[in-house]
């Protein structure tokens, strides 16, 4: 089992609210309104581990292992909406999100494939840990700056996590598990091709829901995902090529072939493929 040894790991290196965040170094003049606007809608979005909670326990029935990691995950994930909503309650509490606004990103996913929504997931908490360092540093705010940089540790540690358990589902189902894998990580690796940004808050998942069924589209502001990367803390071709970089890296290592671009994963994936054996 993996659980065991993540639970220690992930305990070993965990920030207390009280005494790892600076509150003390708060500096009103240096927090603007545009700025306070993105830090509610990103303890909203962070408040939405809660149904993805829901769907891994659903769609993993069969794995106890990683349904125990789950509650590690989800602890971790409602700490960083809990951290954002504190330093809101704190210092700007006419925008701290309400119990309405945080029950409406919990709707239903549709079913789908455990171990495509591990890769999807695992690519998630690459480009969020991205993201978060990138949103550090438009930031001036010396308290909020430091938020982003803790959580955005915990994100690349959550990818690692979801790495191991897709190491294992490899030793477990060979080639199937590659060709999930590969299917999600062409994906992933595309997103500078695509006007969306690729993180599994902006997917669709639920298609009786439909368009209605992003976390994203349910927030209050809708469309502000695209502004915050695109206007505001400006996460450009370098910074989308540095979570491409990384995701081709960790599949190299995986699968044990060498991906420079998407085009090569994508060759990979189709040589898995035709290797599948016919339909009986």
């Amino acid at each position: 089992m993996l659980y065991p040894q993540l639970f220690q790991s992930f305990e070993r290196v965990r920030w207390s609210l009280d005494t790892d965040i600076p509150w003390d170094r708060f500096d009103a003049s240096l927090l603007s309104d545009e700025q306070a606007r993105t830090i509610k809608m990103n303890a909203i979005t962070e408040w939405a581990a809660l149904p993805a909670t829901e769907m891994f326990l659903r769609d993993n029935r069969h794995d106890s292992d990683f349904s125990a990691f789950m509650s590690v995950w989800f602890y971790e994930e409602q700490k960083h909406a809990l951290v954002l909503m504190e330093y809101l309650r704190r210092f700007r509490p006419d925008l701290l999100p309400t119990e309405e606004e945080l029950h409406a990103v919990r709707f239903e996913f549709d079913e789908a494939p455990a171990l495509e929504t591990l890769m999807l997931h695992f690519c998630g908490e690459i480009r969020l840990n991205h993201w978060y360092r990138k949103a550090a540093e438009w930031h001036t705010e010396p308290v909020i700056k430091a938020i982003y940089d803790i959580i955005s540790r915990d994100e690349a540690r959550h990818g690692g996590a979801y790495l191991q358990y897709m190491k294992r589902a490899i030793g477990q189902f060979g080639d199937s598990a590659r060709a999930a894998f590969a299917k999600i990580g062409v994906l992933m690796a595309s997103a500078r091709r695509t006007t969306q940004a690729l993180h599994p808050t902006n997917l669709h998942v639920n298609k009786a829901l439909f368009p209605n069924d992003t976390v994203q589209s349910r927030l209050p502001e809708p469309g502000w995902l695209e502004r915050w990367l695109d206007e505001q803390i400006q996460f450009d071709a370098a910074w989308e090529g540095k979570v491409v970089d990384r995701i081709l890296h960790n599949l190299s290592l995986l699968f044990e072939r060498s991906f420079k671009t998407a085009q090569d994963l994508n060759r990979y994936r189709r040589e898995l493929t035709r290797a599948e054996p016919a339909p009986t």
